[in-house]
This record gives C-alpha cells, structure tokens and sequence, in this order.
C-alpha cells in the first residue's frame, strides 16, 4: 500500500508528484481552483502572487496585496482567495511540514522568521530586484527537489528555504520600517490618533484606547502593532497609552474643575478608582495631590 504524506494533497492540486514528504514548491498556475478554496494546508507557507487576481482572505481578515507581494501562512490558518476569473492566477506557493524543523539547523534559527506568527493584514510589496531575488529561491528549491535524492538532499532543501525565509525576513523589516520625508513617522501618526481620539469626547461613549483600537487603525494585528511599538517606542503598547492617557488627565487636572469622577469618565475609564491607581503608579502621587502640587506651583 502506498505510504501517504503530508504534502501528497497539495501536490495533487498542482498535478505533480511528491517529490519529498515534508516539502513542496508549486506554481499558482497550474493549480487546481480547489487551492482558492478555504482551506488550512496544516504547513507553513511562503506564497508569492505575482497577479492581483481576487479577494485574499487569512483567518477571516482581508489581506491588503497586489501584484508581486509576498505572504505567510503557519498551520492552522485558514486561506481563501475569492477569485477575479478575468484574471489568471500566478505566482509561486512553498509548504513545507514543521516536522522538518526537528532538530535541525532551520528549526534552531526558526524563531527568527517572526512574521508567520504577527498575522499583519498586508503582503510584502516587492519591487522587481526583490522579486526576482524571491523566485530565484523558489526555483532553487524547486530544482533540488526535482534532483534525485542524496545524502546532501535534505540538507540543501532546508537551506534553500532557510535562504528564502531570510529574504522574506529583510524585505518584511524594510517595508515596515521605511519612513519617507512625504509620510509621518509611526510615533507622529500614533501620537496624532491617540490624541485626536482623547480630545474628541468619544471615550465617554465608547471607552479608553486599547491596543486592539490602536491596531485597527494602522490594518494591523494586535501582537504586530504591540511589536512595532516596542521596537520604535521602547516601550509597551499598554504602557504608551498609559502614559497618554496619563498626560490627559494632568491636563484636565491643571485647566478644569472637573471632579475624579468626571476626568475618569472623560477618558473612558468606567471605574475611577482603576484611575486613580495608574495616575500614582505613573506620577508617583494621587490625582488631587498632582492637582494640589499644580496649584500651589502656578500661585
């Protein structure tokens, strides 16, 4: 009886035989539409779309692509593309099993490759050198696959997916690290929504910002956003809005005869006593006590 593995149903959907158990590399174009199904291909994915052909969907999320982007997938995330039937698919599709990591040098450095776990709602935009460097990695692995199998076999595939990993890794960092002189940096634009928001009497109505809320207005997931910032804040998204938060409740102190309650209630806050307690971990005193000191100071 033939022995079954992991990779056999994708490689039925491209229409090529399994050349390895725990790896495969497959071109978009030849594949069956069942691909564009929802389905969770239980493997890590690297796929590249070299068409804007339909609607990408990860894990219910709208995925931000366009032509020549590049996007992840780990086990367990569900993918579908709503396709656009005037435009044929291309691109290039690596899967390969997690049992491959097991004890082996890719395993041992996979926790470099962050960006299958921080689920942003965007590909990586690839400009033509980039592209060009990311299907030359693909057809390598496709190539040593194809080669009839050695004791070097195993090793050359996983340093040929150790190689693409790394390119997605460099281009992933330079997208979301790019700042021009036409765009606010992230701390400006952060800033900019934070203080909007806290100024504008919404959070009486719909409560303080939250790191989900904050996300959301950059398209980007919760643990990524929470990433970002501590990587070009240095500090916790939780404790950026504490501190903003911190710094409207000074101002509100200073300039208002607004009560604790009524300065709770304006910064979205239900209970003044949850306040009252992050004003003195964060100042180091009470909110009348700051209030007091302010007064005393101004006369």
């Amino acid at each position: 009886m033939e022995t079954k593995h992991p990779t056999d149903r994708l490689n039925a959907i491209f229409h090529q035989a399994s050349a390895h158990p725990l790896v495969t590399v497959g071109e978009l174009s030849r594949a069956d539409l069942t691909l564009f199904d929802p389905i969770d291909f239980g493997m890590y994915c690297v796929v590249l779309m070299e068409a804007d052909f339909g609607t990408l969907i990860k894990n219910g999320q709208h995925i931000s692509y366009g032509p020549d982007t590049l996007f992840t997938l780990r086990p367990g995330q569900v993918v579908q593309t709503e396709l656009n039937f005037q435009v044929r698919p291309r691109g290039w599709m690596l899967a390969f099993c997690p049992e491959l990591l097991e004890k082996t040098g890719l395993g041992r450095d996979f926790y470099m490759f962050s960006f299958f776990f921080s689920d942003i709602l965007e590909a990586i935009r690839l400009d033509s050198v980039e592209k060009g460097i990311i299907v030359n990695c693909f057809a390598n692995i496709l190539a040593e696959l194809n080669t009839p199998a050695d004791y070097l076999s195993d090793q050359l595939i996983r340093l040929g997916i150790g190689q693409l990993l790394s390119y997605c890794k460099r281009f992933y960092e330079r997208q979301f690290n790019r700042t021009s002189e036409e765009e606010d940096t992230f701390r400006k634009k952060l800033d900019r929504i934070v203080d909007s928001y806290l100024s504008s009497g919404l959070p009486a109505q719909k409560g303080q910002p939250t790191v989900n809320w904050c996300a959301a207005r950059f398209n980007l997931s919760p643990n990524y956003f929470g990433a970002l910032v501590h990587r070009e804040l240095h500090v916790t998204a939780r404790e950026y809005l504490q501190d903003k938060l911190t710094n409207a409740a000074k101002a509100l102190l200073r300039d208002t005869q607004m009560s604790i309650n009524e300065i709770s209630e304006e910064l979205g806050i239900s209970y003044p006593n949850h306040f009252s307690r992050m004003f003195r971990k964060r100042v180091g005193m009470s909110p009348l006590e700051y209030r007091k000191k302010e007064k005393v100071g101004n006369s």
